[in-house]
């Protein structure tokens, strides 16, 4: 495991670099100059000359990319143009509150998607298998920003039940905010439980058609022993690294979830950051999020090699 490991990490740094480089040209090719934000509309040539020197946005783009990858490898992320502060303290105020959605989220999408898929899969019920089709196809089919909408409606206004936005510390009120936290959460893995629950209910149809299954059913083995002991293990591999996509895919729809319900966490300062052509603050949680993406993946193909030895020996 440990040789198969250090042949990943190569790749995964190349995607890392070439990753930074796309992030900071394309920041560039944006419309706009925050030296002339910050400066306002009235201000003079030579007042946007000197912001732009004190930013360092008159040196040539190489030398700026250089410069932010050293800080990147010092752990010096550096000043907020725009929006002010650190810009370590800024990732990291919204850093928890993401990480918090995107692991809630991640729960619902394993719940949800192996019941539906184990039911879809097994249930001798044409209505329920009906009705898990109908979902699935409901989920894949609305965008978060609809459902996001029709949960509030439901749950907030018309039940009465749970919050509409915003966000309570865990360690401060453990139970206020799981209210806070279920309607984001659920709306952000609808999709990918939909896309979990549809692969392995394929997975494990396939698996339970397979020749020594009929032959242990033919035994008498009962059916549960089958699903769980044989054509789960089976269907699993390949389900863990779609679970591994559907987590970057979580990561980039975290972003319209918390503006959909008012979620403090890193969505709004990428949108703050862009708004105002804060540069540091854009490019550093762009980076991010693909090193998290990438990290996951890492750990997937990992957990894939542990499932199926034949990924280690070849």
């Amino acid at each position: 495991m440990r040789s198969y490991l250090l042949r990943r990490l190569p790749s995964a740094l190349l995607v890392l670099f070439a990753a930074s480089f796309v992030i900071f040209t394309i920041l560039r090719l944006v419309p706009g100059d925050p030296a002339t934000s910050l400066a306002g509309p009235d201000a003079s040539p030579a007042t946007v000359a000197a912001i732009r020197d004190r930013l360092g946005l008159d040196a040539p783009l190489l030398s700026q990319y250089a410069h932010w990858i050293g800080s990147l490898l010092t752990g010096d992320l550096g000043p907020s143009y725009a929006i002010g502060g650190e810009v370590s303290d800024l990732i990291g105020d919204g850093l928890g509150a993401t990480a918090e959605l995107t692991v809630a989220a991640l729960l619902f999408v394993i719940v949800l998607g192996t019941a539906f898929g184990i039911l879809g899969a097994t249930s001798r019920s044409g209505w329920i298998r009906s009705a898990i089709r109908v979902t699935t196809t409901a989920a894949l089919a609305v965008p978060p920003f609809v459902s996001g909408v029709l949960l509030v409606v439901l749950f907030a206004v018309v039940l009465g039940v749970l919050p509409p936005g915003g966000r309570v510390a865990f360690l401060t009120a453990p139970d206020l905010a799981a209210q806070y936290l279920l309607l984001p959460a659920l709306c952000l893995a609808l999709p990918s439980a939909a896309v979990l629950g549809r692969y392995l209910k394929d997975g494990i149809e396939r698996a339970l058609a397979e020749d020594y299954i009929r032959t242990a059913t033919a035994a008498g083995v009962a059916p549960r022993r089958l699903l769980w002991r044989h054509a789960l293990p089976n269907a699993l591999p390949p389900v863990v690294t779609l679970l591994g996509m559907q987590t970057g895919h979580l990561l980039g729809g975290a972003v319209l979830v918390e503006a959909i319900f008012a979620w403090p966490g890193l969505g709004q300062l990428a949108e703050q950051g862009l708004q105002r052509r804060d540069y540091p603050v854009v490019q550093d949680l762009l980076l991010l999020l693909v090193a998290v993406f990438v990290v996951v993946q890492l750990l997937t193909d990992l957990v894939y090699a542990w499932l199926d030895p034949r990924i280690r020996w070849e």
